[in-house]
């Protein structure tokens, strides 16, 4: 299927515009160059709605008003709106003799509505939808319009076939749920490779051989036979019901995967805001620093008033006083008369009863007792100037200056005085410093939303456990299944075994030996389908996706490689086989190029003929990845039709040149004079088209180039 023509009316800034498509083999891309607000999105709205109605609205055309927002409602309060879509069909066939020919058939696709309009509110008619085949005879109308609307280009397939760049993340945007991403892979993938038939066809074909085993319960055969028709039959409800089982589980799990990811986020953005539980932790350690400070300060205080009372205060307060006396009793010192030992050497003499002489002191000896009664009388004599001794020996020791501890440390009363004030100052710096942290973090506190980190993560481990629960129940679900279908196979064997010994189940026989060749055909088709064709789907967008990009695995670049998985995932790695989130660790530009690259490999690998228009396919992309992707999209497409604003047209030139069959420039004239020169001289809110293709310039689109340039730059 390929676009040729559409036109649309009054379908908002749509009043009367008609765009042709490029249905050329060769140039197969059309251009329509529009800036921003200039109804790109409305016209790709609109082809959608065109073919597949309401549904393909934003949320389904709910509150989606289409009439022009500027409808002057003194004139009419019922406004037509329709668009008109021309496309044709290329079928190959073969004529009697085997030779192939090619079949083109064209249609035409109106859809139509009313929509009435008054001050407050709108409401809207049923769309009516007419599907005309157009001949060399005139226009045929075909019955089911819809229905072969779906068979050109099926519902699931809508978002294949129409992008919006600014979203062009359908298949792996973080807004949506991983279920609702993998449903989007996975429809998109069964109806362009024909899984959704078979799978249709395999449900009914268990329906079929359920009702012909039932049947042999109604025939006159043996007991065995009867029994095994029964045993069968239990086997089929109970794979049925497993299967639901593993689907429902498999459901759920991506749901609870979803709940874990969203609770993640928020905890992570909780925690860039703050971590509640850490500030209160901090809080609690400044409290009890600030506390030790305290104590600190209280000794401080106690050793403070402990100084002035010391004996060192008075030695530093008076020595510069008694200078004087100092130096005679530093002059008696040196004389030896300080400290007094005259007593303690005379008692000495007496003790040892030898003199300091030399000689004896034999109390026996009457020779002895004069010196020995002189020695009494010179110990009497000292000991009455023992108390003046005394006192100034005291004097002379006690006012000697502290002198220098080991080590170099003065001890010295003004030393100690010093130290003491020092540490008074650092408590109370650090008692400051911890002060404004304890309240810094208190307001902190105050300030962050009310939210649970804690709770939070309870929240998610209990997700997880949950999620892991299921993923058990899903495990054991399948081994089930895997039990009941080895148990089936024997099972089946024996009883077309049996009914084959029976006349009478001759006839049933035959019907279930053919529905059982039937599906053994489907069967092998839907394996081969899903391993052969989504290999290859797999495969093409990894090698489309890293051409776009320019990266190769091996230069052991960040990203390495893409892939659809099992589970319809679409997955990206980096070095070491290391998962990517393309949401996350993937840029803008890279996002889109892979979402192309599946389109596209999903649209080759099938092998069907259809559009794919795109909005804004460039955007948040420059230089070599814009150029690649553009190119890469242009091969693989068998008719292109992307819309495109300046910017993303800019340094495409050459390649517009040689592979667009068609270029359309579309204006809003609301843009003057911002940014138009020139006065459209239209007073509707509609847009205008002209024949300038990406290198020209009119005067209806002709732009100012200053701010065109800073929108380029900007962008």
């Amino acid at each position: 299927m390929k676009l040729i023509r559409a036109e649309f009316e009054n379908f908002r800034l749509l009043r009367d515009l008609v765009l042709d498509f490029s249905v050329d083999n060769v140039r197969k891309l059309t251009v329509i160059r529009a800036q921003n607000a200039t109804g790109k999105t409305t016209i790709l709205n609109a082809l959608q709605w065109a073919l597949y109605g309401d549904d393909a609205l934003p949320e389904k055309g709910k509150n989606y008003r289409m009439s022009p927002i500027d409808w002057d409602t003194s004139y009419s309060t019922h406004v037509p709106i329709s668009v008109q879509v021309d496309f044709v069909t290329t079928k190959f066939l073969e004529n009697q003799n085997g030779d192939s020919f090619e079949e083109k058939k064209r249609y035409r696709i109106i859809r139509s509505t009313y929509e009435t309009l008054n001050a407050t509110m709108h409401s809207r008619s049923d769309s009516i939808a007419k599907l005309l085949e157009l001949t060399e005879k005139g226009s045929q109308p075909i019955e089911l319009a819809q229905a072969k609307i779906d068979e050109e280009l099926p519902i699931e397939l809508r978002e294949v076939f129409f992008t919006d760049g600014d979203r062009a993340l359908s298949f792996i945007e973080a807004t949506e749920s991983t279920k609702v991403k993998r449903e989007r892979v996975q429809n998109a993938i069964q109806s362009l490779l024909g899984l959704e038939v078979i799978e249709n066809a395999l449900r009914h074909l268990d329906r079929t051989t359920s009702t012909f085993t039932k049947e042999v319960g109604k025939i006159d055969t043996d007991q065995e036979i009867k029994e095994t028709a029964e045993e069968l039959e239990e086997i089929r409800k109970n794979t049925e019901e497993l299967e639901g089982k593993i689907k429902d589980y498999k459901s759920q799990c991506a749901e609870f995967e979803d709940k874990i990811v969203d609770t993640q986020d928020k905890i992570d953005l909780a925690l860039e805001k703050g971590d509640q539980e850490k500030l209160k932790s901090n809080i609690e350690q400044l409290k009890s620093q600030l506390k030790q400070i305290d104590n600190d300060r209280v000794e401080a205080n106690n050793e403070h008033s402990q100084l002035f009372k010391s004996l060192a205060l008075s030695q530093e307060l008076l020595t510069p006083v008694l200078e004087k006396s100092i130096k005679k009793l530093d002059k008696l010192h040196e004389q030896g008369k300080l400290p007094s030992m005259t007593i303690p050497v005379l008692q000495e003499c007496l003790d040892t009863n030898i003199c300091i002489c030399g000689a004896s002191l034999d109390p026996s000896n009457s020779n002895d007792k004069c010196r020995i009664e002189h020695i009494y009388n010179l110990i009497k004599e000292n000991q009455e100037a023992d108390e003046v001794q005394t006192t100034l020996t005291d004097l002379f020791f006690g006012s000697k200056p502290s002198e220098l501890e080991e080590g170099g440390k003065d001890n010295s009363w003004s030393a100690k005085y010093v130290e003491i004030v020092k540490k008074h100052s650092e408590l109370e710096y650090i008692s400051a410093e911890l002060g404004t942290k304890l309240k810094n973090f208190e307001a902190d506190l105050d300030n962050l939303p009310d939210t649970n980190i804690k709770g939070l993560r309870s929240t998610k481990q209990k997700y997880s456990d949950q999620r892991d629960n299921l993923y058990a129940k899903q495990i054991q679900s399948e081994t089930l299944l895997e039990e009941l279908n080895k148990k089936r196979e024997p099972l089946t064997k024996e009883f077309y075994s049996l009914l084959g010994k029976q006349k009478k189940g001759a006839y049933t026989q035959a019907r279930l030996n053919v529905a059982e060749d039937v599906k053994k055909v489907l069967l092998n088709s839907r394996n081969r389908i899903r391993n052969e064709e989504l290999n290859k789907v797999s495969k093409l967008m990894n090698r489309l996706f890293l051409e776009m990009i320019g990266t190769d695995p091996k230069q052991n670049s960040i990203i390495q490689k893409a892939e659809i998985s099992e589970e319809f995932d679409i997955l990206v790695y980096g070095p070491n086989n290391n998962s990517l989130n393309p949401d996350q660790d993937l840029n803008g530009a890279s996002r889109r190029a892979l979402t192309l690259a599946f389109i596209l490999a999903l649209t080759k690998v099938s092998e069907v003929e259809a559009p794919n228009v795109i909005d804004t396919p460039l955007g948040m992309m420059a230089g070599y990845v814009k150029k690649s992707v553009l190119k890469t999209t242009i091969r693989e497409s068998s008719q292109l039709i992307l819309f495109l604003t300046s910017s993303e047209i800019a340094d495409c030139e050459e390649i517009l040149d040689s592979e667009a069959g068609q270029v359309i420039t579309l204006t809003n004239p609301d843009h003057y004079p911002l940014m138009l020169i020139n006065d459209p001289q239209v007073k509707e809110l509609k847009v205008l088209r002209c024949q300038c293709n990406h290198r020209q310039e009119c005067a209806i689109c002709m732009r100012k180039k200053d701010l065109e340039d800073q929108n380029i730059a900007e962008s």
